[in-house]
């Protein structure tokens, strides 16, 4: 592929169509190329791949070795005057480009990145590897906040959703070097994948109980092999589009690794979880529920509309199922939030008074081709299914929901790009601050700007859900002695605690009071169990 494209550089530059080297960017290069590190508090990833194109579809062997001496210490790029680093990972790598708008509307790119025994040239064949702390598994990717600049939105949503999730990815900053050249802050992050870390899922079978798990499915584009819905999606009132679908594509297996009679199982699944939804009114009973975990599309849609994620539901809308001796029933996992939180100044992304599951009268007025599926349409027409909402975001915002946590994620986030330099670094790189970048819709002066931009869409947006989920955030849940949102066993291991040693814990002693009478004593913990048992003070 090099040799190719350099015939073709030297053709044009020979006939004088164009200049030399500064006229191809190879391997997308930062707008300044010199920026140095010394030390940082972020793991150093050095990837090398010679000079060669780095394709976006066909893999290229690389060396990658990343430095990381654990939290609370120092990386260092110099390795020979810092000898005797800690080496987290150093071998071989196929690598490429990944992404939709990502890669397309970025300057920065992403990568896949697929550890190797040995060279592909060599019949390299993919290793498990733990990487950074995370679980062994030998499929990766560099996320390139770039559009984001607070380089936070995909981590944020992880971090905030991780308590509701089966499986939610973990990622981590790091510092980049491609060939030598510094190219700036990514996140090494695990991606939505089968492994015993991951959804820990078994490849399905041909008969029986075997053929009906495990399938990762995604909502998204036809630009790879999909199976096509037989339901249209619908307004906010309802009516169906008729000249708009909504597809599914195979992510594992792989649709070239299906038979066909795993291609039929897990298209006549979707068919029949869709017929339910469609079927559905809400006079009737709600059969869907045999085909979808409730609780867990409950959590999906509470993340998407915290985030007000313009993408959210018709876009890399990741699903799974496990066989049915385990759990008929499909589930959601989170994924692609860097347009969320306020980020997009199209389609109205940046709103923070609208329900996204809603936004496809706007979608379809703009002509665009990907919907949000009827599912959540129909979902949202269910009283039982907007009581969990309720539910959910009265539990979620007396813990890691509440405003002191979410902020104190985001300030911890911050802290971390900003106490050793890394985000001064990436700037200079890819210098875009009082820049418009697609799809900004507030454009900051500086990252002190970004992030306090953040804080307060996010304060604006929960105020609004609160609202229309009828949440008082000042009103105390008795019993909530640890704080996460719910009453349980929990709280009565804390209280006891707290009885034993009330200096070691900070409690709020109204919520503690649990017999009302103005004291904390072990009468409070027997209020509290009978609670539990009871269900009633």
């Amino acid at each position: 592929m090099k040799r190719i494209l350099l015939l073709v550089l030297a053709v044009l530059t020979l006939t004088g169509t164009a200049r030399a080297w500064d006229w191809w960017n190879w391997n997308y290069p930062p707008d300044n190329e010199e920026v140095q590190l010394n030390s940082t508090n972020l793991p150093i990833v050095w990837i090398d791949v010679d000079g060669e194109y780095i394709d976006r579809d066909e893999p290229i062997s690389a060396r990658m070795r990343i430095i990381h001496n654990g939290n609370g210490q120092l990386n260092y790029a110099d390795t020979v005057a810092h000898p005797g680093q800690i080496v987290d990972y150093e071998g071989y790598v196929a690598l490429r480009y990944r992404g939709n708008s990502s890669f397309t509307a970025s300057d920065k790119k992403p990568y896949s990145i697929r550890p190797l025994d040995k060279p592909l040239e060599e019949g390299g064949v993919k290793q498990k590897v733990k990487i950074l702390g995370m679980g062994k598994d030998n499929n990766w990717a560099l996320l390139a906040p770039y559009n984001d600049k607070s380089m936070m939105r995909d981590l944020l949503a992880f971090e905030i959703s991780r308590p509701w999730m089966e499986y939610t990815p973990q990622g981590r900053y790091c510092e980049l070097f491609l060939d030598g050249t510094y190219y700036g802050v990514y996140i090494f992050t695990e991606v939505v994948s089968k492994g015993k870390h991951r959804l820990n899922l078994p490849d399905p079978g041909e008969t029986d109980d075997d053929l009906t798990g495990g399938y990762i499915m995604e909502v998204d584009r036809t630009d790879e092999p999909t199976y096509t819905s037989k339901y249209h999606p619908v307004s906010s009132t309802g009516v169906r589009y008729q000249n708009k679908y909504i597809n599914f594509q195979y992510k594992s297996p792989d649709y070239e690794d299906l038979t066909q009679d795993q291609v039929d199982y897990i298209n006549n699944r979707i068919d029949q979880m869709e017929q339910q939804l469609w079927i559905y009114r809400p006079t009737g009973s709600a059969s869907y529920q045999d085909y979808l975990d409730v609780d867990n599309f409950v959590d999906y849609q509470l993340a998407q509309e915290l985030g007000h994620n313009v993408d959210g539901y018709r876009l890399s809308g990741k699903f799974f199922k496990r066989r049915d001796s385990e759990d008929a029933r499909f589930k959601m996992v989170l994924w692609d939030m860097n347009l969320a939180y306020g980020n997009s100044d199209y389609f109205q992304g940046w709103r923070t008074d609208t329900w996204i599951y809603q936004n496809n009268d706007l979608l379809n007025s703009e002509g665009d081709e990907q919907l949000v599926p009827f599912w959540w349409y129909r979902l949202n027409t269910n009283p039982d299914y907007i009581a969990a909402l309720k539910t959910r975001w009265a539990q979620y915002r007396r813990g890691n929901l509440r405003d002191d946590r979410i902020m104190a994620t985001i300030d911890s986030l911050a802290s971390v790009l900003t106490s050793h330099g890394a985000e001064f670094r990436n700037s200079e790189a890819w210098p875009r601050w009082g820049q418009y970048v697609w799809p900004n819709y507030y454009v900051a002066s500086d990252f002190q700007d970004e992030v306090g931009w953040l804080k307060q869409w996010i304060g604006q947006r929960i105020a609004w859900m609160d609202q229309q989920y009828g949440f008082d955030p000042n009103a105390l849940l008795r019993g909530d002695v640890d704080a996460d949102g719910f009453v349980g066993i929990g709280d009565v291991t804390t209280l006891i605690d707290y009885l034993l040693d009330s200096t070691a814990l900070d409690i709020d002693l109204r919520v503690a009071d649990c017999d009302q009478d103005s004291n904390i004593t072990i009468g409070d913990v027997t209020s509290l169990i009978d609670y539990i048992l009871n269900g009633s003070w």
